[in-house]
């Protein structure tokens, strides 16, 4: 593990961009950025647009590690260069953003009010891979979309049998149970889930460190011992849905949870503005959750 990756998670200011929209939530970002599907065909060149769209956030002068302490990228981001270096070398050596990798191959059909993440046959070359081109971390999500003990406790299950695999790379996973915030019960959802993840970061072996990635709770401050224990080295926020207005009022009332947004940071910003437009709309957003991630 990168010490100074490392100590920049643990407490540095600021917070994480997800740039790791995959296959099935890459059209959306790219309609939302202001490409729409039918200007462009095929996946390979989809895949080109998406990954121009980030090289040209990460290269902003807005976007630096001064505000931003971590990026979640896809596979393919990983894979690729940004302005003539592999993506995760330039967050790290050029912008002092630590690299973290989505690994999970997207969500099961529900069963039990929840969606597990599908299986990872490849996740051991995955890792490997991930290791040897610079990654600090991994993300993977589920979601709970009801307050059912057993389908909440077969997330968290799952997702702590891979951060066992993950932490055995020295690679820090990001457990990320996401509780949708349009569930029903979401309350009572966010109740089941904590005992869950306390039983298994008090299980961890001493110096073992994970993340947590959590749906903004319904009670301020919810999740004020998670931050605290021990075994956890950052809890980050998603956006789940919430305008960035939304997300960053209710980050800023959970002190000492940072976001980790990725709708959110792109709100507003389109491939047709001017990169003086661009880069001003993006300040403002890094500047805006910022603002709510070090309340």
């Amino acid at each position: 593990m990168n010490a100074q990756q490392a100590t920049k998670m643990t407490s540095g200011k600021g917070f994480i961009a997800a740039l790791d929209q995959s296959g099935g939530s890459t059209p959306k970002a790219l309609s939302l950025y202001g490409i729409k599907p039918e200007s462009y065909s095929g996946e390979a060149q989809m895949f080109d647009l998406v990954h121009a769209m980030r090289t040209r956030i990460v290269t902003s002068p807005a976007f630096t590690g001064e505000r931003i302490v971590g990026a979640i990228l896809f596979e393919q981001t990983m894979d690729r260069d940004v302005a003539g270096r592999s993506t995760a070398d330039y967050l790290w050596n050029v912008k002092q953003v630590v690299p973290f990798l989505k690994v999970d191959k997207g969500l099961a059909d529900e069963a039990d009010g929840v969606q597990l993440m599908k299986p990872m046959p490849g996740l051991a070359a995955l890792l490997a891979r991930a290791k040897a081109k610079g990654i600090f971390g991994t993300k993977m999500r589920s979601v709970v979309k009801r307050a059912n003990a057993a389908g909440i406790g077969a997330v968290v299950d799952q997702q702590f049998a891979l951060a066992h695999e993950i932490l055995a790379t020295d690679l820090v996973p990001i457990v990320e149970p996401e509780v949708d915030i349009k569930a029903p019960d979401k309350a009572a959802a966010e109740d089941l889930l904590k005992p869950a993840l306390r039983k298994h970061l008090d299980a961890l072996p001493a110096g073992r460190k994970v993340m947590l990635k959590l749906t903004l709770p319904s009670v301020d401050g919810f999740y004020a011992d998670l931050v605290r224990h021990p075994n956890v080295m950052r809890v980050v926020a998603l956006s789940g849905g919430y305008s960035r207005e939304q997300a960053n009022a209710l980050l800023a009332r959970n002190p000492g949870v940072i976001a980790s947004f990725s709708r959110a940071l792109t709100e507003g910003l389109t491939a047709q503005q001017t990169d003086d437009e661009f880069n001003a709309t993006l300040d403002a957003a890094i500047g805006s959750i910022y603002a709510a991630s070090i309340t």
